[in-house]
């Protein structure tokens, strides 16, 4: 079974951490949402999510990609925390699927995995990407790399993830049974 992790930090933004594991679970794929800590992790608005496990039990390996939900200060928890790091550099390193919404690809940034590559996030983060081409996309894809904007692209964003690890047809049958029409 194809298997994603999502690591969560407090301060993660619900709309796209949420979505993005609602869709892909709608595709039949395993993910694991992974917290910085054991118990509950609080969302930028206070919402409380019990992960499935925490980001200590995680190894490359056992996953085919990362996703990185954004929010404040969801993210920059995420980017302070060397685990998460290591993390990140492991799945890109193996050719593994690397992935980030919102502000969190300032997190793949400084982890070193947008050195060169074409990118996107918050309009805010672009300054923090680095050397990446900054692109005004909803997605982009450059090579293992996708990179999406904020809460109103993670829809597109999760459907893209399913695209890249299902196939089109699955992706765009989870799209229409969604009726989601961007």
């Amino acid at each position: 079974m194809v298997r994603v992790v999502v690591p969560l930090a407090d301060g993660f933004e619900e709309i796209e951490a949420l979505s993005i594991v609602d869709i892909l679970r709608r595709a039949n794929i395993e993910v694991v949402m992974a917290g910085l800590h054991d118990g509950y992790i609080t969302s930028a608005r206070g919402v409380k999510v019990i992960p499935d496990t925490t980001i200590d039990t995680i190894k490359a390996d056992d996953f085919d990609m990362i996703v990185l939900p954004g929010g404040q200060p969801g993210t920059d928890n995420l980017n302070a925390d060397e685990r998460v790091r290591k993390l990140i550099v492991d799945f890109y390193n193996k050719g593994k699927l690397t992935g980030a919404i919102c502000a969190a690809p300032y997190v793949l940034a400084n982890a070193g995995v947008l050195s060169g590559k074409k990118a996107t996030s918050y309009p805010t983060y672009k300054e923090r990407l680095k050397d990446a081409t900054y692109l005004e996309e909803e997605v982009v894809e450059d090579s293992n790399v996708l990179t999406s904007r904020g809460p109103g692209t993670a829809a597109s964003f999760a459907l893209k993830i399913v695209e890249k690890l299902k196939g089109k047809e699955v992706a765009e049958n989870i799209k229409n049974a969604m009726l989601f029409r961007c």
